[in-house]
């Protein structure tokens, strides 16, 4: 198991192509985003749900200009994103959310391409074949194999079994598959066999790397009401 300094070490180079779990901030391997901002990668693109906010999770490598295409369901809440984009610094490739994650999933089972109707006749459809099966138009996507996955789960056990709780499991297990070395930072690791077996949620045999860290957990939008 790598210290949190040598989580990345023969794993990053300029250029690849990240695949990151989360969504919004929820779920997101901050700890690792701040490793690979540390290391000064540059030129990658990453494929996930959305880029962060602009001081926090992805947001923090476009600051430092070491993202050069994002490949995403959600660009909102970051105005840098927006910046890069509309001046031409950042390119994007707009996929829909269950798209983004069959893509994702399809790679880690060795799935090149799918055929689906979401997108069809829209701009994401622009340059992509197009088939007819049973009178409906699909077109075709490819499944995405990342050079690195990173993802952020609650429990894993040393043999690198993931568990992650409730609604940050979101994209971290199809980005987790996808890549060919995939590291993961957790809250909590526990002994092997502690965890319950039906209870795991990503077998160990995907994550090859594994980090225990402590986590800001941000709340992305507060939304309050006044008492009765």
């Amino acid at each position: 198991m790598p210290t949190p300094e040598r989580r990345f070490d023969g794993l990053l180079f300029d250029g690849m192509l990240i695949a990151a779990g989360g969504f919004g901030l929820c779920g997101i391997p901050e700890l690792l985003i701040g490793g690979i901002r540390q290391a000064g990668t540059k030129e990658l693109t990453i494929a996930s749900n959305n880029c962060g906010v602009d001081d926090f999770g992805l947001g923090v490598l476009l600051k430092t200009k070491q993202i050069r295409k994002m490949i995403s369901s959600y660009v909102g809440e970051n105005a840098e994103f927006m910046r890069q984009y509309l001046s031409g610094e950042l390119e994007l490739e707009f996929n829909p959310q269950g798209t983004l994650a069959e893509r994702m999933r399809a790679g880690g089972a060795g799935i090149a391409g799918f055929y689906t109707k979401t997108g069809v006749g829209t701009v994401v459809a622009e340059g992509k074949e197009h088939k007819v099966f049973d009178g409906e138009t699909y077109m075709l996507e490819t499944g995405i194999v990342a050079d690195l996955s990173i993802v952020k789960a609650w429990k894993a056990d040393a043999s690198g079994n993931l568990v992650f709780r409730k609604t940050a499991r979101n994209f971290n297990p199809p980005a987790a598959t996808c890549g060919r070395t995939c590291v993961a930072e957790v809250e909590e690791i526990v002994p092997v066999g502690s965890l319950e077996p039906d209870q795991i949620h990503l077998p160990g045999i995907y994550v090859h790397r594994l980090i225990e860290g402590k986590h800001e957990k941000r709340i992305e939008q507060r939304t309050t009401r006044a008492a009765a």
